[in-house]
């Protein structure tokens, strides 16, 4: 199944935005300029991947596997938004970092 590209810009620009502000607000509430950076690869394996948090525990090998498959199936369109996403992540990090340096506190 193909993406439009209207749905593609869409999709692109709302996980950026949508990383991007988590991200920040992680970032102001624990005082870690990375901390979404960190979170962020876990977050993509809960959205490629369907299994719950358990499965990775108590069948690890056919859970991996799975995920290895899954991940090797994406499609372009899907691996553009999910860097999004970690764009965005990563500049929420930057952000926080140049305003904690420019002498804003609660940052």
């Amino acid at each position: 199944m193909q993406m439009s590209l209207p749905v593609l810009i869409i999709s692109v620009v709302l996980f950026f935005v949508l990383f991007f502000g988590i991200g920040f607000l992680l970032n102001m509430l624990f005082r870690s300029s990375w901390i979404m950076v960190i979170i962020f690869p876990l977050v993509a394996v809960f959205i490629i991947n369907n299994k719950k948090l358990i499965e990775y525990f108590r069948s690890p090998a056919d859970t991996f596997g799975q995920l290895g498959g899954r991940l090797s199936s994406l499609a372009p369109a899907d691996v553009t938004i999910l860097a999004s996403g970690l764009a965005g992540a990563i500049l929420a990090g930057v952000v926080i970092k140049t305003l904690r340096n420019k002498g804003y506190r609660m940052f």
